[in-house]
């Protein structure tokens, strides 16, 4: 029996539109070449003309898919081939006649271009990765430009560095075993790191790399037999980027007395036999080449961190009195210079105020080390009128007073004694 429901027709024979959003767009790199290639020409040198092309073409053609192509052109005249060949070269008609590798050699002239670039990506923002894998890839291609146009490479590249348009890591593709083998790569840093310091300063400049945490990878700027401070320092020198080899120079040094320290500190809290530590601080200061005022300084700052102090005011003075007591052989041997005294003694200040606790303890450490040879005369009377630091110095001077004058009478009697033996000699 049939239910009275009316079968649903079936369509039969339709076709279907496709939505014009659904098709697939033909890539077509070319013809966007051409479009990007002919607007530049036509603007010629004029990088005004260029930028407002380059904003006004970007609503109507897709940069997004063809990024690749777009700053191929407007860095090399024309696209490149993996390696870094160009595809239309030869060919004037497919290459743009005025672009950054036909620009004039100089931190002027990349700069304006450089502001092409600023303008493009701050208009269409999309664009900002992909330039940075632009410049990547590029930095990997060097070995496929002339000399003239790695320079003109490296200068843009730093003023882009400067300005923020590219981070700092980006110069870790110049880090790639086949440049550095054949020196392209320091060669290209020099450059570089001139136009990036002259855009900001060298202060600047390091700080972005010790942020980026490249300041521990420059030495691979070198081939591993030449990737030693000495040699970047003598290379980036004589090249007139003295700031930056002692950028690196004090990043060593850092480095070498962050490690001398964990090692002190290890030492210490295990006890080991003064003797063994103080032999083995001689050589690291041999090796390292550091003075004696660092290591003082170093040696200060583990002993008192070797120790859980205690927090009553009237305990930890005397726990520490007798810690120091038992270390004085050790800091005495690293305090043979005046000014390895005066460093000692500001450390003592620095610690004294930083931790309250030992607020009412700085004289007593100071006569403590006095005693025990550590600290002469002359470097706490130069303390005293001269270089005490602006921290609790009115509560140090108050507490060191009355040393002092005793230090100065016993002085002064030396000197009357001694003046009354030249009378008698006489």
């Amino acid at each position: 029996m049939n239910s009275g429901k009316q079968q649903k027709p079936v369509l039969t024979g339709h076709r279907f539109k496709t939505r014009k959003r659904d098709e697939k767009e033909k890539f077509e790199p070319t013809v966007f070449r051409d479009t990007i290639v002919s607007g530049l020409n036509e603007a010629g040198g004029d990088l005004d003309a260029v930028a407002k092309f380059l904003d006004a073409t970007g609503s109507r053609l897709d940069y997004r898919r063809y990024a690749d192509a777009l700053f191929d052109i407007l860095i090399a005249g024309s696209m490149l081939a993996p390696g870094g060949t160009r595809i239309d070269e030869g060919d004037r008609t497919k290459a743009a006649a005025h672009c950054v590798f036909t620009a004039e050699e100089s931190h002027a002239a990349l700069r304006l271009y450089a502001q092409v670039f600023y303008k493009l990506i701050r208009r269409y923002k999309y664009l900002e990765k992909a330039f940075e894998e632009e410049i990547k890839k590029l930095l990997l291609f060097l070995k496929a430009f002339s000399e003239s146009e790695r320079a003109k490479l490296a200068t843009l590249t730093g003023v882009l560095l400067a300005g923020g348009t590219l981070p700092p890591p980006i110069i870790c593709s110049l880090f790639t075993e086949s440049l550095v083998k054949e020196g392209i790569s320091a060669a290209f840093a020099v450059k570089m790191f001139k136009a990036w310091i002259a855009e900001r300063d060298a202060t600047a400049v390091t700080s972005s790399l010790r942020k980026a945490n490249l300041d521990k990878r420059l030495l691979e700027l070198f081939p591993a037999n030449k990737r030693t401070v000495e040699h970047f320092c003598r290379y980036f020198g004589e090249r007139g980027l003295t700031e930056l080899a002692d950028f690196l120079r004090l990043q060593q040094s850092l480095g070498t007395r962050r490690e001398l320290q964990r090692e002190l500190q290890e030492r210490l809290s295990q006890r080991r036999p003064l003797k063994e530590v103080v032999l083995y601080v001689k050589e690291e200061m041999k090796r390292s080449e550091l003075p004696e005022q660092v290591v003082v300084g170093l040696l200060w700052s583990c002993l008192m961190n070797a120790v859980e102090w205690n927090k009553k005011e009237e305990v930890v003075t005397e726990q520490a009195l007798r810690h120091l007591k038992l270390h004085a052989p050790l800091l005495a041997v690293f305090s043979t210079q005046a000014q390895s005294e005066l460093v000692l003694l500001l450390k003592i200040q620095d610690f004294c105020y930083d931790n309250i606790r030992f607020m009412k303890a700085f004289s007593r450490i100071v006569v403590l080390f006095y005693k025990a040879d550590v600290l002469g005369e002359e470097a706490i009377l130069k303390w005293y009128r001269d270089a005490p630091a602006a921290r609790g110095k009115s509560v140090f001077l108050e507490q060191m007073r009355k040393f002092v004058e005793w230090l100065q009478n016993a002085e002064e009697e030396s000197e009357d004694e001694e003046d009354e033996e030249d009378e008698e000699e006489d």
